[in-house]
């Protein structure tokens, strides 16, 4: 009987030392899988890889509360005259995760790997001239430890760089072949394990890192694609923390919010939810017809009934905090002139297949209201869900007729209008990036291009005021809304602000409760 007591008294000494230990990591809800750790040479990018990056790494060049270009390890960014040289100052003394100090030999090896890669990201530092690949960034010199000088191919690109610059994860010399499966970085979390059968990947703090080590010891990410998975690890407590569950819908949100051990905060968004259209296949070829689309969609009533107030409504693909933001055209709801236009467009039934995610239901949620809505005004529209990896290769190959998604990030900058509308800017192409629509407007071309190539800010915001009237114009894309970003958690966790672009940057400032 003693022998069973203090087998019993160990048991249960154990059992609360397990709890103890894992009440000090917060769990994290991630509701989209990624492709790999490695983000700097991967040939996917999706968000959720992105929001892994930012807990594991830094960048050259970060992007503030307005959306303009500042120094994250670059305590000082210099551009010459001729804007044909961007020189970056680096930060002094910040730690890589493996023990090394940053210099720019780091810098200059990150980009050579990236430009030896065939990845995703290397797409946004080469443009086509005449036929010819040509790097926009014609070679980087290094002439002292904290000193990395970009040398440019032309003048007039500069904002292109640095905006290209914001998402490549700057790694130390000699690591890209463990980038892979045990990556290293300078960001407020190390790499500790990924179980790819659990869809667990494990970090701790690092206390080294340059801005102060994070307030939580050891975090965990938990990929949760099913919403009912998600919904269900919150009430449990399985997951302490989840940032943008896009795979809930409004009302569950709602339904979390009442739960007295969880909390609902909602943040302002920048990131955009758009209907796209294929403008190279008929009948969504005629622009009558895509602005009858526009016009028959009720943004405000689906924001303010089915997304619960969770938006605002769009009226551009840049966030309205951004200095280049322009609405001329607003497509507010008229059921009448949607169906006028439908007639004048000479539509005769043809069928619409309308692809999306599988993986979301609120997205299902609110494409059924928008299919529902295209009926009313004469419109034969078929719902077809698909997995991811599926749908990104129709997208690319153009098997499509109309899409919805949303953009996370790059809209926040005007570039991404060159991105989304230039010709030849189509997947599958030697430019990888972005024109699914596969539209095509000679006037667009070269009203973006004068803007690419203006020498002031306000020289530029006249060319891209005009570029997005002629989007608006012609709707290959319909803007939706502004997702709100919300953010449910455990009450035990504190200090939760996260930022317009929904980045996970803020993980490192969260406070955790102890028990």
């Amino acid at each position: 009987m003693r022998y069973f007591l203090i087998i019993l008294l160990a048991s249960l000494t154990f059992s609360l030392a397990c709890r103890s230990q894992n009440s000090e990591i917060v769990t994290i809800g991630l509701s989209d899988k990624f492709a790999t750790l490695n983000s700097l040479t991967t040939k996917e990018s999706g968000a959720a890889g992105e929001r892994i990056r930012n807990l594991m790494f830094n960048s050259l060049v970060k992007k503030n509360e307005k959306f303009e270009y500042v120094g994250e390890l670059a305590k000082e960014i210099v551009v010459s005259d001729d804007q044909k040289t961007i020189t970056f100052n680096l930060l002094d003394n910040v730690k890589f995760h493996n023990g090394k100090l940053l210099t720019s030999a780091d810098v200059k090896y990150t980009f050579d790997q990236l430009m030896a890669s065939d990845g995703f990201k290397r797409g946004a530092f080469v443009e086509t001239i005449e036929g010819k690949v040509v790097p926009l960034v014609a070679s980087i010199e290094t002439p002292n430890p904290q000193t990395a000088v970009f040398n440019l191919s032309r003048s007039g690109i500069k904002n292109q760089v640095m905006s290209n610059l914001v998402p490549v994860p700057i790694i130390p010399e000699g690591t890209i072949e463990q980038q892979n499966e045990k990556p290293v970085g300078s960001g407020p979390f190390k790499f500790v394990s990924f179980d790819s059968g659990q869809s667990i990947t494990e970090f701790e703090a690092f206390p080294d890192y340059w801005e102060g080590a994070p307030k939580v010891e050891k975090i965990r990410v938990k990929t949760i694609v099913d919403a009912n998975s998600m919904q269900a690890e919150l009430q449990s407590g399985g997951v302490d923390l989840a940032p943008l569950p896009t795979n809930l819908a409004p009302d569950s949100i709602k339904s979390l919010g009442a739960n007295p051990n969880l909390k609902v905060e909602q943040f302002p968004g920048s990131n955009i939810q758009y209907l796209q259209f294929n403008t190279a296949n008929a009948p969504l070829d005629k622009v009558k017809l895509r602005q009858a689309v526009a016009y028959a969609i009720n943004r405000e009533e689906i924001i303010n009934k089915l997304l619960s107030g969770q938006a605002t409504i769009a009226h551009s693909i840049l966030p309205a905090e951004s200095w280049a933001y322009y609405a001329p055209v607003k497509y507010s709801y008229d059921l009448e002139k949607a169906k006028q236009l439908v007639k004048e467009s000479g539509y005769n039934n043809e069928l619409l297949k309308f692809k999306f995610n599988a993986g979301s239901a609120a997205t299902s949620q609110y494409a059924q209201v928008i299919q529902n809505s295209l009926k009313e005004v004469g419109l034969n529209v078929e719902i077809e869900t698909l997995e991811i990896g599926t749908l990104r290769e129709q997208l690319a190959k153009g098997q499509f007729q109309m899409n919805t998604g949303i953009w996370i990030g790059g809209n926040q900058d005007p570039i991404f209008l060159k991105d989304l509308f230039a010709t030849g800017a189509i997947p599958g192409e030697k430019i990888k990036c972005c024109n699914r629509s596969r539209y095509s407007n000679p006037e667009f071309d070269k009203i973006i291009e004068q803007a690419l190539n203006a020498q002031s800010q306000e020289e530029a915001k006249t060319y891209y005021f005009k570029a997005q009237e002629i989007v608006a114009n012609d709707v290959p894309m319909l803007p939706l809304w502004y997702p709100a970003n919300i953010v449910i958690s455990n009450k035990r966790i504190g200090n939760i602000k996260i930022g317009a672009s929904g980045e996970w940057n803020f993980v490192k400032d969260i406070t955790l409760e102890k028990k």
